[in-house]
Formats: structure tokens, C-alpha cells, sequence
């Protein structure tokens, strides 16, 4: 496991629309470098995320040659239907549990980190990955993308094309959001997605790629 704080990679970033809170963008956006892992978490816990990300860091691997400063790349989904997010669960020590186990392979999915209150098009949500190696004469560059959605009413489900959402009411599987929907508004809600590949792509190629990641 390499440390991106030694050894950056290229990084690029959009926004499709909204407010959501994502630190470290404007360095990104300034030296086209992703200097830190990335953290996805609740909107109350970006906070102590961040600081954790840099106190892991300044233990880990502080010493001569390494810069002193970082600003860590965390962004977030409201997680408050099923979460007491004023509760303010999300603890250091968690995070570094996060870094501490980050590996290789197989990523784990739904009802994990910051996916565990997150919801759908009105089922429970989750966090989920997709990914997809390129036939050899397209390079065999591997594309892989980890999301984390948190939008959508159910009956604008579509499913390849077929509006499933429409046929699955809540008396057949009931929402998380059928309780009273204090803060929700509609058009409410977020979604993060991250793209990463081995393709040698420069910053302004990952920036076009992750605007590709909203279509």
C-alpha cells in the first residue's frame, strides 16, 4: 500500500449541481494532484473526518522530505432519516479503523461506512461499485467506480430502460422515508461518485471523466 502523500496521482473533479461539501477540491483544482485518501461520511461528520485523515497521516508518516500540511479530499451525503446525525457518532477512532483496513480487492458494499443511512429512490440505499476492463485493442485500462447515492423518488426507478419504480409501491416494500418527512424537500438529495482507473489520463482528461459520471 503506497502513500499517496508520496506519491500523488492525477485527479480531476466536477459538480453537477447543489451544495454538497467536499474539502480539498480547491487544491485539486489547483495542482490537478489527489494528495490524500477520500472519505465519504455523513454531513455532520466531515469535520471530524478531515482532522482524523490528517492526525492518521502526521503519525504515519511524518518525517524529513514529507510536506508538513495536507488537505484531505471528504465529502458527504445527509444521512438524517436514519441516522441521529446531531448525535455526532462518527469518533476518530473510526477512521483510522477505516485507513488502518483499507486493502486491495474486493470492496465491501451496501449497509457500510458512510452508506449506511442512505436512501434510494425510496429503498434502502447503500454504497455500490461498478467497474470494467477494456478490451485490449481499447488499451485493457480498468475503470472502476465506487458510488454513494442518496436521491430519487421511487417512481422515477428506471432499470435498463424499464421503469420498475412505477410497479413496486410502498405497500409492496415499504420506504425508510415514510415517516414524516421534516427537512425533505423535493429535489432534495445527493449523490457521490468516484471514479478511479489506471489509464494514464492528465487532469483535465479525470476532470472530463468524472464530468462523464453524471450521464
Amino acid at each position: 500500500r503506497d502513500s499517496v502523500y508520496e506519491n500523488p496521482v492525477f485527479a480531476g473533479y466536477h459538480q453537477l449541481n447543489g451544495n454538497g461539501e467536499m474539502t480539498g477540491i480547491a487544491w485539486i483544482q489547483e495542482s490537478g494532484l489527489l494528495t490524500s485518501p477520500i472519505g465519504i461520511t455523513n454531513t455532520h461528520s466531515v469535520g471530524v473526518v478531515r482532522d482524523a485523515f490528517i492526525e492518521w497521516d502526521r503519525d504515519q508518516y511524518a518525517g524529513p522530505g514529507i510536506m508538513p500540511w495536507r488537505l484531505p479530499v471528504v465529502s458527504e451525503t445527509s444521512d438524517h432519516y436514519l441516522n441521529d446525525a446531531n448525535g455526532f457518532h462518527v469518533k476518530p477512532k473510526h477512521v483510522f479503523a477505516a485507513l488502518e483496513s483499507a486493502t486491495s480487492g474486493p470492496v465491501a458494499e451496501g449497509n457500510v461506512g458512510g452508506g449506511t443511512g442512505m436512501i434510494c429512490h425510496e429503498f434502502k440505499g447503500g454504497t455500490g461499485t461498478s467497474s470494467r476492463v477494456l478490451e485490449p485493442e481499447d488499451g485493457g485500462w480498468t475503470v472502476g467506480v465506487l458510488v454513494q447515492a442518496n436521491y430519487g423518488w421511487r417512481k422515477h426507478l428506471s432499470i435498463d430502460g424499464v421503469p420498475v419504480g412505477r410497479e413496486i409501491s410502498t405497500d409492496v416494500i415499504g420506504s425508510p422515508r415514510s415517516k414524516p418527512a421534516q427537512y425533505q424537500q423535493p429535489g432534495d438529495g445527493s449523490i457521490v461518485v468516484i471514479v478511479a482507473t489506471d489509464a494514464p489520463l492528465l487532469p483535465i482528461q479525470c476532470k472530463r471523466l468524472a464530468q462523464r459520471a453524471t450521464l
